[in-house]
């Protein structure tokens, strides 16, 4: 369930980002379909609090350099380390392909810091984007992590939507997916919710965060070198694992 006027002040934000320049008051109502009055007193609030100025007289507003203040002492107080941006690039490099690290966020997984393969034909992925915990490779090697009587409280939040024919839609369905992966030694995703999509999953515990390294393509490329993207998965972790204190 979103909040619309959180989710209001988020849509602004990407506006200004896309945008890249100042936008009036009836600029910014029309662009996001926004009745003038709700505009008027979000731009309002945020201008009022220091989170927009306008660098020209009447020329319109711009998010002030607040917002990267604050960002950055969140950021700083919770760093994703180097070595982890590190260890995505040269995953990346590679296997050429999409590699993001996945953290929870309730009953989904969203990617915290993303790499895009190089290839016209690729996973298009950004920071911020969200997946179903269950249903993808990402969210699964997060859910590992948990204990039993944690997966279980989570479960009962969870609507099992059936995305293809792979999807695992029923709790002893993914219970029985985390069994073949720890088997395995790699947790993997053949559509379950992207058509055409592949994915090879790890727990990445940086900190003893419940992270996830992931590593996705389009199947025809893919699904022949699951266990190989695997193994380079695991050997570019093992190679930065002091340096990411993974606590397993």
């Amino acid at each position: 369930m979103q909040v619309k006027q959180a989710a209001n002040v988020i849509e602004l934000l990407e506006f200004f980002a896309k945008r890249q320049r100042p936008a009036t008051l009836a600029e910014i109502s029309e662009e996001l379909g926004w009745p003038r009055s709700s505009a008027y007193n979000i731009i309002g609030t945020l201008a009022e609090m220091g989170y927009l100025y306008e660098p020209r007289a009447r020329n319109g507003y711009y998010p002030s350099p607040r917002w990267s203040s604050v960002v950055g002492a969140i950021a700083e107080a919770e760093p994703l380390p180097e070595a982890a941006m590190q260890l995505v690039a040269e995953v990346a490099a590679e296997t050429g392909e999409t590699t993001a690290i996945g953290g929870p966020v309730g009953t989904l997984a969203i990617f915290i810091h993303v790499v895009e393969s190089s290839h016209p034909i690729r996973y298009f992925a950004k920071v911020g984007h969200k997946l179903p915990i269950q249903a993808t490779s990402t969210g699964r090697a997060i859910l590992a992590q948990y204990t039993p009587a944690e997966r279980q409280t989570l479960y009962r939040r969870i609507n099992f939507e059936k995305y293809s024919e792979t999807t695992p839609t029923s709790i002893d369905a993914v219970e029985a997916e985390l069994r073949r992966s720890a088997e395995r030694g790699y947790h993997q995703s053949n559509a379950d919710y992207s058509a055409d999509l592949v994915g090879v999953a790890l727990p990445l515990p940086i900190q003893g965060k419940r992270l996830a390294l992931v590593v996705a393509g389009p199947m025809y490329r893919c699904s022949a070198r699951a266990l190989e993207i695997a193994a380079t998965m695991k050997r570019a972790v093992a190679r930065f694992s002091a340096e990411l204190d993974l606590q397993y």
